[in-house]
């Protein structure tokens, strides 16, 4: 994911919110294709990996390996500016929701590109994450974070992407993701959620918590309720996720 010292910070308990949704597990396997050996880059807790392949984890952190379950098995500490596999070593390399915290993005994708002749990376459009309703009405500063990552249309126009299909947010989804919880406001005013967001745990903390205040607030009042009738009636909605595809 990170830098090693960016999620041994913010990492811990991770792996308590941030779990595999199985939609987005489905349309990962079918952007994997036939590919058996994998490079997960950024590998994390290991939240989409393939059980039934093999798969080579990459990750900087110690505090995110500590977290990975057995099942999944262990994963090499790497960056993915300079991941330690030889050219076309694997079927396809895999990138979920990482490439927005690498040191240099390009030079990691140049990497990806060189291990693997297909490559699947999971990114999203900054900009409407600069318009979710938590950034917009309540933490502004967020906005500033995002402003200073690649979005996916950067990352599919570095890759020359075969294909970018957009993955929206069902309301119930399982993934802690920062936008997840755009249908169950409450889950913001929980610090176990907002620690299992980047955004929000790289966000000044005063800002975070002034906009927490006014959240709890506006659901105390009604008024989150009557400002965002709209959504209530929303089975899903497009957070700006999109999965990036190329192949050679």
């Amino acid at each position: 994911m990170a830098g090693t010292d960016l999620y041994d910070d913010i990492g811990t308990g991770y792996a308590l919110g941030r779990r595999t949704d199985p939609r987005w597990m489905t349309a990962i396997l079918d952007a994997l294709g036939g590919a058996r050996t994998i490079a997960n880059v950024g590998a994390g807790t290991g939240s989409y990996e393939p059980d039934d392949r093999t798969v080579v984890a990459l990750e900087p952190s110690t505090e995110m390996i500590r977290q990975r379950p057995p099942e999944v098995g262990p994963a090499v500490r790497a960056v993915a500016e300079a991941l330690p596999l030889r050219d076309h070593a694997v079927d396809a390399a895999l990138a979920v929701l990482t490439v927005h915290h690498w040191t240099d993005w390009r030079a990691g994708l140049a990497e990806l590109r060189r291990i693997a002749p297909r490559r699947v990376v999971l990114a999203y459009d900054t900009s409407l994450h600069t318009e979710f309703w938590f950034v917009r009405e309540y933490v502004p500063e967020i906005a500033d974070l995002e402003r200073t990552r690649p979005s996916a249309a950067d990352i599919a126009g570095e890759l020359g992407a075969d294909s970018v299909t957009p993955l929206p947010l069902p309301w119930d989804f399982v993934d802690g993701v920062f936008p997840a919880y755009w249908r169950r406001p409450d889950a913001y005013l929980d610090p176990r959620v907002r620690r299992a967001c980047s955004a929000l745990a790289q966000t000044d903390p005063a800002a975070v918590d002034r906009g927490v205040r006014r959240l709890r607030a506006d659901l105390d009042s009604g008024r989150w309720h009557d400002d965002h009738r709209d959504l209530l009636d929303l089975d899903q909605w497009d957070a700006g996720f999109r999965l990036v595809v190329s192949h050679t």
